[in-house]
């Protein structure tokens, strides 16, 4: 586990389910034995979810139904839990995510419940930190952004990365708590497949979302990318939740409630 420490405040990363995942406490505490023990319970039960929901791991419980959907009458509660809010999914995005058709990662196509999983598994666990009394904390999994500050202290800044232009940023968002997560290609390509349809979406290169919980800003992130542009319409009318998307001839657009708080040149509203 890497570490960093600055008076008040702490930052803790590994790479978990495959990815960086990084904690940032503010507050007094943050050397304290008993908020490092926190802090490694986070990322204990990060590692208990790759191991339940993996597709990449044959020995996980996913790996060895080998794209087979988990019967709910028989299923650990989590995993329960985690097919019924892939069906929520589905009705809630119209079939734009799907988790019972997508490509497996050692070939055919089944059960891949990735794109619902992370943040599923970041709020979950989150709960041995989020009640830590008078400190801030920030998740951040991969790109996708767990927030909590109090009212009195600094909200935290998150960056949105230029898909055209990696490195640079198209906006800056003040958020003291709640969820930003984007999914798109400028990081592994085009990969995210809109199940209605059966080819990788191409036509977007990347979407933002804010809104209170992570789960879903993930889950309608990867649903718009697989939408493609006319998603922003569907993304407009999500209550509590806001998007950014760069289509793939790099034009920028945002719903009517993005929270700019350094707007972009290139960004007009739907």
């Amino acid at each position: 586990m890497a570490t960093t420490t600055e008076p008040g405040r702490r930052a803790w990363v590994e790479q978990v389910m495959g990815l960086p995942v990084s904690v940032h406490l503010r507050g007094p505490g943050v050397r304290d034995e008993a908020v490092a023990a926190r802090v490694e319970a986070f990322f204990a039960e990060l590692r208990a979810a790759d191991d339940t929901f993996s597709t990449y791991r044959p020995d996980s419980v996913l790996g060895r139904l080998a794209g087979r959907s988990p019967d709910p009458a028989t299923a650990d509660p989590a995993v329960r839990e985690v097919v019924e809010l892939c069906e929520l999914a589905r009705l809630r995005t119209g079939g734009r995510f799907d988790a019972r058709r997508l490509p497996l990662p050692r070939g055919g196509v089944g059960f891949d419940p990735s794109g619902l999983v992370k943040g599923w598994a970041v709020e979950r666990a989150a709960r041995w930190l989020t009640d830590l009394a008078d400190h801030d904390v920030c998740l951040n999994a991969g790109g996708d952004v767990l927030l909590r500050a109090a009212p009195d202290r600094p909200a935290w800044r998150v960056g949105v990365e230029d898909p055209q232009s990696p490195g640079h940023l198209l906006d800056v968002l003040e958020r003291a708590s709640g969820a930003v997560a984007t999914s798109g290609t400028a990081r592994r390509g085009t990969h995210i497949i809109d199940p209605r349809a059966g080819p990788p979406g191409s036509a977007v290169r990347s979407v933002t979302v804010v809104g209170p919980d992570l789960l879903w800003a993930d889950v309608y992130a990867t649903a718009a990318v697989a939408g493609g542009p006319d998603a922003l319409d569907w993304l407009a009318t999500l209550d509590g939740y806001a998007a950014l998307l760069v289509t793939a001839d790099g034009r920028v657009r945002a719903t009517p409630r993005w929270p700019r708080t350094r707007p972009s040149a290139r960004a007009a509203a739907a």
